[in-house]
């Protein structure tokens, strides 16, 4: 016989086990359903290992949505420093890394026990790894076929997360779920993903892998834009890095993005002033200036850049000087694709948000039935935010169970 239940939550992630836990804490009968055999991989790998499991800066003007006024509410009733409360309470050492970025001193394990701890004190009931094959609603019930029988509750949560990171157990679950109560998916793509170039595009730079440095990257307009200063990195087949994963969900198919190589400086006048003073040749006066690789191979793109770096940069004329300023403060170059779901931290898109109800989650569609964290059309910067959308999500779904 199936256990009595309030709710069902399908998926034992960063949402899914605040959801639960929140909800069993104010006394509901709770079951807690997934099908992978190790509980919130996601949340493992995180931040090399160490889960950046917040941001202090976390607010609505860090998400991308179709419908972007939809997170205000969860993300204003539960803060960044609500859930830093809570880590405090278990004891967990942290650390801010960068731009607001929390991290675990130790282990991404210390938030996955925290969670594990917050659901034992709620009685949420386990049900892993256990696979969900059928959802019904009848007779007021939603009615799962699992691989543990039958279960049966009032309400359901569905927080199985997005596609990216396929390995780990990242499915289309929550998708079909959605589309079999009759609503609409925000076509989905990888977010926060390295971008990648065609081969005889990218030839001349494939030397630069693992180089990095400070940029400004830019791409599309208006309110779609995005513009962030963050790292570069170079790739055999691209290019990754803080800055790139930034622009990535901002980046649409076939638009340029634009990098200034030189952040945060003048580079024109850099190369002038050294003109006028200085008695080194082009290419030490911009290997002084930048990555020393990236200076030898960008001097070569040109012919005449090429002749120009062994020679005194007094010989150099201001108008090669300023070309060479540009193309690296200017340098613009149209991706064919990206690494995909494999490489992707996020899934873009999801549930419309526009058929959620705002401060329970709760479906204008059907009625009990919840949508929570990744699953739903809100999607974080790269640095802790979209664990934050995980935390305030399921708070606000929990309270209303």
């Amino acid at each position: 016989m199936s256990p009595r239940l309030d709710a069902i939550i399908i998926g034992a992630g960063a949402a899914g086990m605040m959801t639960a836990a929140v909800a069993g804490q104010r006394g509901r009968r709770v079951a807690l359903v997934d099908h992978a055999e190790k509980l919130a991989e996601k949340i493992r790998i995180s931040g090399g290992g160490r889960c950046n499991f917040t941001n202090v800066n976390a607010g609505p003007a860090n998400f991308l949505s179709a419908n972007p006024h939809f997170c205000r509410s969860a993300l204003a009733r539960y803060t960044a420093a609500d859930f830093v409360a809570l880590v405090k309470r278990h004891g967990i050492a942290f650390h801010e890394k960068h731009r607001g970025q929390l991290f675990c001193d130790r282990s991404a394990e210390d938030i996955i026990q925290m969670l594990v701890r917050e659901c034992e004190m709620g009685g949420v009931q386990w049900f892993r790894p256990c696979a969900v094959n059928e959802v019904a609603h009848v007779a007021g019930e939603f009615v799962l076929a699992t691989d543990a029988g039958v279960l049966r509750a009032p309400r359901l949560v569905v927080a199985t997360g997005g596609l990216s990171i396929p390995k780990i157990g990242a499915t289309d679950f929550g998708y079909r779920i959605a589309r079999q109560f009759g609503h609409r998916i925000i076509e989905t793509r990888p977010g926060l993903v390295p971008l990648t170039f065609n081969g005889e595009q990218w030839a001349p730079f494939a030397a630069l892998a693992g180089a990095s440095l400070e940029v400004e990257i830019d791409t599309g307009a208006g309110k779609t834009r995005g513009h962030f200063l963050e790292d570069l990195l170079f790739t055999h087949r691209g290019l990754s890095g803080p800055a790139v994963l930034q622009i990535s969900s901002y980046w649409a198919g076939g638009t340029a993005i634009t990098l200034d190589l030189a952040a945060g400086r003048d580079l024109r006048a850099d190369l002038l002033d050294a003109k006028a003073s200085s008695r080194q040749q082009l290419n030490t006066v911009l290997e002084s200036l930048l990555p020393a690789r990236l200076a030898q191979i960008w001097l070569n793109l040109q012919p005449a850049w090429a002749a120009a770096a062994t020679r005194r940069i007094a010989e150099a004329s201001d108008k090669l000087l300023t070309e060479l300023a540009v193309s690296l403060t200017q340098w613009s170059l149209i991706p064919t694709g990206t690494e995909g779901y494999r490489k992707a931290e996020v899934t873009l898109g999801g549930v419309d948000t526009r058929e959620l109800n705002q401060t329970s989650m709760e479906s204008l569609k059907q009625p009990g039935l919840h949508f929570v964290g990744e699953v739903t059309d809100v999607t974080g910067w790269l640095g802790g935010y979209n664990f934050q959308w995980a935390w305030a999500s399921g708070h606000a779904c929990g309270q209303a169970l």
